[in-house]
């Protein structure tokens, strides 16, 4: 089940763009991403939207699983870009951390994930977690990691 937003809405992705201006051409097969910048910051909106059909079809052929399993409950907390360099050729890649709920439980995904260039479009080919990459573990006092400038134990990490 995808999970709708209005165009007005902001980008789940952190682009600071309104959901109109930014993904949602590319969910909906109005624009292609133009970089793996692009790709995979619509793939983390289509993650937290839900969008298992726009996941599949910027997924390579070589390693797109035959099917997607996304928890309804799993909720996308917040995305950031760390490296983005310009592709070389017809390869590319993207270091990001990407921030969610599931099971009452904050978490954070740390990947580099690698993009090809084929038949005038991207696609993302895997995602390798960097050998440095450590879970997070969020203190009772610290900073909600959902933004919203409270303690954890205020916000997120409350029980009720």
């Amino acid at each position: 089940m995808t999970i709708e937003l209005t165009s007005d809405q902001a980008c789940p992705c952190g682009s600071g763009q309104s959901y109109g201006d930014c993904c949602a051409p590319f969910h909906r097969g109005e624009a292609i991403p133009a970089t793996p910048e692009q790709l995979m910051r619509s793939r983390y909106s289509a993650y937290a939207l839900h969008n298992e059909v726009y996941l599949q079809q910027s997924w390579h052929a070589s390693t797109r699983p035959a099917a997607l399993e996304l928890p309804l409950e799993m909720q996308w907390l917040g995305l950031h870009v760390i490296d983005a360099p310009v592709p070389e050729g017809n390869q590319g890649w993207v270091e990001f951390s990407a921030r969610f709920r599931h099971a009452e439980a904050i978490e954070q995904l740390h990947e580099r994930s690698r993009f090809v260039y084929e038949e005038g479009r991207w696609f993302y080919i895997d995602g390798r977690l960097p050998t440095t990459a450590k879970p997070a573990k969020i203190g009772r006092n610290d900073s909600c990691p959902c933004g919203s400038g409270r303690k954890y134990k205020r916000c997120c990490g409350s029980s009720g």
